[in-house]
């Protein structure tokens, strides 16, 4: 079986632990955090090896669409299509695989976060590869589990059979016993040590119709509102329809709606240099350092008597960091953020307390 391949990239996020650089109205997938391309750009580039142009999905909220088109020129406008809402990711593949089963109803899709960084981009595309041959078999869902290198707490975990697998080209494909919510240290390291567990990449590969199944069956009135609010005699939703659809649907992630249920559930586990960018101490961890652990993204700075810190300017101001370890520096025209590296998490709050105060800098 010779399936034709989409990809769906989700691309929705707000990304509040990048403030100041990450706005509501500039949201992190749209930013060079890493390399010189923005994260979006780096990940369609990536996929695009793979799977063509005409055939790459954006789904992200409707004001993020300009950024998209800008952004992307070479996907069809056709192929981005605009959330009127936030509701979770459910709702998204739902969606996508809607569209995409208009387009071809024996495709073969894999959904991608916007965000990731990813190193080591021929081994990544071998695994989805992979993926997409387990994929072919009927109500196979298919997930990339991260080989941990430490006990991380900010990860989802994904137990699986170790000892049972398929090869699928290059890659073996084990059977998922189920999904582990973020653990405490000590959970973690019990994770670890058991060899059965590996980090929860957000990445899904499946049919169309393995997908459109398992809507039908698990999530029967959100599959019947797809079939209901959003076919068109063009393929593509209508604004309309889509404020239809998301207005209706229950705010529920993929992971609960669909993955916690399905009975049929199988991991390409790989190491390929994964980094979900989640808070500024991942980009100080991607980033390339100095003789003394300094990530300086910055052509206008200066650091004395500092270690193991992170200078990121957008602006061109100079900046000074003096005497300072595990910090990071990060500045826009407007705003300046200092914080710890190991508190990089808690940016996030910053952005609630502009929110409540209405401020012009969220």
């Amino acid at each position: 079986m010779n399936s034709n391949k989409f990809a769906v990239i989700m691309a929705g996020g707000v990304g509040s632990r990048f403030w100041p650089q990450s706005r509501e109205a500039f949201p992190k997938q749209f930013l060079s955090l890493y390399g010189d391309r923005t994260l979006i750009q780096q990940t369609v580039d990536r996929i695009s090896k793979l799977i063509p142009h005409e055939n790459i999905l954006i789904i992200t909220n409707q004001k993020y669409i300009p950024l998209v088109q800008d952004q992307l020129p070479e996907l069809p406008v056709k192929n981005i299509l605009g959330e009127p809402m936030a509701k979770n990711t459910a709702p998204c593949v739902a969606l996508a695989a809607h569209v995409i089963g208009k387009r071809d109803a024996n495709a073969l899709m894999c959904v991608l976060p916007a965000d990731h960084v990813i190193l080591d981009e021929d081994k990544f595309l071998g695994i989805i590869e992979s993926a997409f041959l387990k994929a072919e078999d009927l109500d196979s869902i298919v997930t990339v589990g991260i080989e941990p290198s430490h006990p991380e707490t900010g990860y989802g975990y994904i137990h699986f059979n170790a000892s049972e697998k398929d090869k699928h080209s290059a890659n073996f494909v084990h059977p998922v016993f189920g999904f582990k919510e973020k653990p405490n240290k000590e959970t973690a390291e019990k994770f670890i040590e058991s060899g059965e567990y590996l980090w929860n990449s957000g990445m899904f590969i499946w049919s169309v119709k393995t997908i459109t199944n398992a809507f039908k069956s698990y999530q029967p009135e959100m599959f019947k509102l797809a079939q209901d609010e959003l076919t068109s005699e063009t393929g593509t939703p209508s604004v309309d329809q889509l404020l239809s659809f998301f207005t209706a649907c229950n705010s529920v992630s993929v992971d609960y709606a669909i993955m916690e249920k399905a009975e049929k559930i199988y991991v390409v586990p790989g190491s390929f240099g994964w980094n979900d960018v989640g808070s500024w101490s991942a980009v100080y961890d991607i980033g390339e350092k100095d003789t003394h652990g300094n990530v300086i993204q910055s052509n206008n700075s200066v650091v004395i008597g500092s270690k193991n810190s992170l200078i990121s300017s957008k602006s061109g101001k100079f900046i000074a960091l003096v005497g300072m370890e595990n910090t990071a520096v990060i500045e826009t025209d407007d705003a300046i953020l200092v914080c710890n590296l190991n508190a990089s998490q808690d940016v996030k709050k910053v952005v609630e307390s502009l929110k409540d105060n209405l401020s012009s800098y969220k």
